[in-house]
């Protein structure tokens, strides 16, 4: 499930650095006003067996905006995503945004129009494409074919031999946390974007690509990972999958 905030600015445009990273500020500070149990089991330990974080949000889009070399450009009127599995985490950051004018997003004020929760698709065929606005980013084992290992920090792309066994870990990951039945397997991925790195959180950077997948499984698990997103970090925003 997803909160859509219709928004508007009179920015022009924001530093790569903030084009993500304002969003898990947002979401935790929601949280902490409205649900501070809730923002505080996230933010120490996270969720069920594997400390997951069941949060997930995109990049603000201002579709009409025109394109600056160097920077992302916003302006006029736009929409950002936030989105959980779990509804009664999306109705408290609902609660949260309709009680603001304003949303201050890396520096740039956008100004709140309106909030729309929408639902995920049925998925009741057991089957979906899932196609990514954000990067996806995993981390491997950092170990060769041969088993000698390169790097203690094995960011993978999603051509890399491990990336579709790590990703389909991840997601059975997701599902056995919310306590669905974790039976989902990637099929095929269909697509590759661009690499891009994004820096979030002041703990470095995250390199990854926007992918599309398809994937087989239960639709009650489908559906949540469709609100949650693909891969690590969704609550830094990165893996966010388009509507």
């Amino acid at each position: 499930m997803r909160l859509r905030i219709d928004l508007a600015t009179a920015a022009t445009e924001l530093p790569w650095a903030q084009v993500l990273a304002p969003g898990r500020s947002l979401m935790y500070d929601l949280l902490a006003r409205n649900a501070p149990d809730i923002g505080r089991r996230f933010h120490g330990e996270g969720a069920g067996p594997y400390g997951m974080v069941p949060l997930g949000h995109g990049a603000p889009v201002f579709r009409k905006a025109q394109r600056r070399r160097g920077a992302y450009a916003v302006g006029g009127r736009g929409t950002v995503e936030l989105g959980s599995p779990l509804f009664e985490v999306v109705a408290v950051l609902a609660h949260g945004v309709k009680q603001r004018e304003l949303i201050d997003w890396g520096g740039a004020a956008f100004r709140v129009l309106n909030t729309h929760i929408v639902e995920p698709p049925s998925f009741a065929s057991g089957r979906g494409r899932f196609r990514t606005a954000t990067p996806v980013v995993m981390k491997g084992t950092g170990l060769t074919e041969e088993g000698v290992r390169t790097t203690r920090q094995a960011w993978l792309m999603p051509a890399d031999r491990e990336f579709p066994v790590f990703l389909q870990r991840n997601l059975r990951r997701k599902a056995e946390t919310l306590g669905l039945d974790p039976e989902v397997s990637l099929t095929a991925i269909s697509w590759i974007g661009s690499r891009r790195t994004f820096v979030v959180g002041g703990r470095g950077s995250k390199p990854g690509a926007p992918i599309e997948i398809a994937l087989t499984g239960p639709p009650e698990t489908l559906q949540a990972i469709w609100s949650w997103g693909l891969g690590q970090a969704n609550s830094a925003g990165f893996g966010w999958v388009t509507t």
